[in-house]
């Protein structure tokens, strides 16, 4: 069937969507809307036998939806309706959602159902984290429903008529004021959490207004209420009444010239306000039952280290990559066959921090720092012949983030991730020896197409290339578990050990053809002339991208995407 998506932005799950269709040998077209003139326009020129609005925040035209079945995917169960559906879920500590599949009609949300699925929401998740996880789950079900009844020709679909519709008022920063000098640290959180990442809590801190992001209980700091204790690889742990929470990232409120702001590690964003409280580093082998903040952990169980990472938005600056560096050789140190490297829910990586890179004095010397820092990280893999490396992918990857896991001996991904194997879209020419182990995965004719064509995929699709090795079909909470007693029995297997004799012989061979020193000297030359080249359209793309700016005029269209 010929489907058009409409998006307001081509955001993870339009991206799931369209990739999940695409497997279902749709014919899929997507685009980026801002109003009801554009739905026309790109509705007249595709004439699609199906619209799909996946995330729509424009309203569709009458003059489209009398003529074409418009099915809008709202993430709330049937009868809710307004635009913070998941905002209030999660500030409410519900533990059960849902979303709907609606057709497009006069009466935003009040269109007739034609599909909906539920989903679970675990404790303590911010709202990002559950829309990619148990949100989008729900909704490629209720997705692939509608359409196959929409593809049957004689579904009716269901009337709202009998149903006690619960309106639910938009949510505006009034609502999402924190009361440092009466909020527990439970309501602070859940605050939090609901506005993560968008839009953030607007708060005053040291004087001035800052968007809040993000949210991690603490249990052994306390102060006076609203102040800044201590700082933690980025972060800053402020107190509440009753312990303390630590925020991982602000956005600085837009100044006056109006121009969107974007968001930072915390530390990094106050700078030189920031007063002079200690950093309070997190060991790297935590109690489990403390509760704190930790970007990097090791545990270690049945003969596999894990060393988990999950950082905000997935994005990794300089420091980050030599913080994981440093934990992944420790990890080589210790008496295990396997490494798990990941494991946790939500992004697995997107590669270097462009929001670092952006807000540095010299954005091309942070951004020529930060690849060659993740090419340290993706070199120390590739060249771990002593053990077995699983790369556990929970959630999205992106560009360098890809390639980190590539270069392990096995991709295990959970079925709902979205990969975006390309750097093609930010003007960049890639490193991360993406030249040695894309083409060793998946060959040099499909490496070439996924380059070129920039395209998301899914975790099935990924499977069928060979990027990816092992496909696990379990919610978000529960691929972490999956992980471990996977990554257990092949620990126990007794071919490991022959596995791992073939795979100390493959390098050697292949580092006698060609040194991996080659193909690093080969990719980071293109990325410095790219990086140092003050014209080059990345710069303008890393900018409009990190503001959630359209892609700025004169932007050679292979680079628009």
């Amino acid at each position: 069937m010929r489907i058009l998506l409409i998006a307001s932005a081509f955001n993870s799950l339009t991206q799931r969507v369209q990739a999940e269709l695409r497997d279902a040998r749709h014919v899929v077209a997507t685009e980026v809307v801002r109003d009801g003139d554009e739905v026309r326009h790109v509705v007249d020129r595709y004439e699609p036998e199906l619209v799909v609005a996946p995330m729509l925040r424009t309203v569709v035209p009458e003059d489209v939806w009398s003529r074409y079945t418009c099915l809008v995917v709202r993430p709330g169960p049937p009868g809710d309706r307004g635009p913070s559906s998941l905002d209030h879920a999660v500030r409410e500590g519900r533990t059960r959602w849902g979303v709907t599949v609606l057709q497009a009609g006069a009466e935003p949300d009040a269109g007739d159902i034609w599909a909906s699925a539920d989903c679970e929401l675990p404790g303590g998740v911010a709202k990002s984290d559950l829309y990619r996880g148990e949100i989008a789950d729900a909704a490629l079900e209720a997705v692939r429903s509608a359409v196959a009844r929409f593809a049957t020709g004689g579904y009716r679909p269901r009337s709202q008529q009998d149903l006690d519709p619960v309106v639910r008022p938009a949510v505006r920063q009034s609502d999402r004021r924190i009361d440092w000098r009466s909020d527990d640290t439970l309501t602070v959180l859940r605050t939090l959490r609901a506005a993560e990442s968008q839009p953030g809590v607007l708060d005053e801190l040291l004087g001035e207004q800052w968007y809040l992001h993000g949210g991690h209980p603490e249990d052994q700091l306390h102060g006076t209420p609203g102040e800044i204790l201590a700082t933690r690889t980025g972060a800053v742990c402020r107190a509440t009444v009753d312990g303390a929470v630590w925020i991982p990232r602000l956005r600085p409120r837009p100044g006056p010239d109006g121009r969107a702001t974007f968001k930072l590690p915390a530390t990094l964003a106050l700078g030189n306000r920031l007063p002079d409280v200690p950093e309070r580093p997190a060991p790297l082998e935590l109690a489990p039952e403390r509760l704190t903040y930790a970007e990097i952990s090791y545990r270690e169980r049945n003969g596999v280290g894990h060393v988990r990472f999950s950082f905000p938005g997935g994005a990794m600056s300089t420091v980050q990559c030599r913080r994981l560096l440093a934990a992944y050789r420790y990890a080589c140190t210790r008496p295990t066959r396997v490494v798990v490297l990941g494991g946790a829910r939500d992004f697995f990586s997107n590669g270097i921090h462009l929001g670092v890179m952006e807000a540095a004095a010299r954005p091309a010397a942070e951004g020529w720092a930060n690849v060659q820092a993740l090419d340290d990280v993706v070199e120390a893999v590739l060249t771990t012949t002593d053990r077995l490396v699983v790369a556990a992918l929970g959630g999205n990857a992106a560009a360098g983030g890809v390639m980190l896991a590539a270069a392990a001996d096995e991709v295990w991904c959970r079925a709902g991730t979205v990969l975006n194997p390309h750097y093609r879209l930010m003007g960049l020419p890639g490193s991360e020896f993406w030249t040695y182990t894309l083409p060793r995965r998946v060959g040099p004719e499909i490496t070439e197409a996924l380059m070129r064509d920039a395209e998301p995929m899914s975790a099935a699709t990924a499977r069928r290339i060979g990027l990816v090795d092992r496909v696990l079909p379990v919610p978000p909470h529960r691929f972490g578990e999956q992980v471990a007693e996977l990554a257990a029995a092949l620990a126990e297997d007794p071919d490991t050990h022959q596995r791992l004799a073939a795979k100390k012989a493959n390098r050697a061979r292949d580092e006698a053809t060609e040194p991996l020193a080659s193909y690093r000297d080969q990719e980071l030359a293109a990325m410095h002339r790219v990086l140092f080249d003050p014209g080059a359209p990345h710069h303008a793309l890393r900018a409009a991208f990190l503001r959630k700016e359209p892609p700025p005029q004169g932007t050679p269209p292979i680079l628009r995407g």
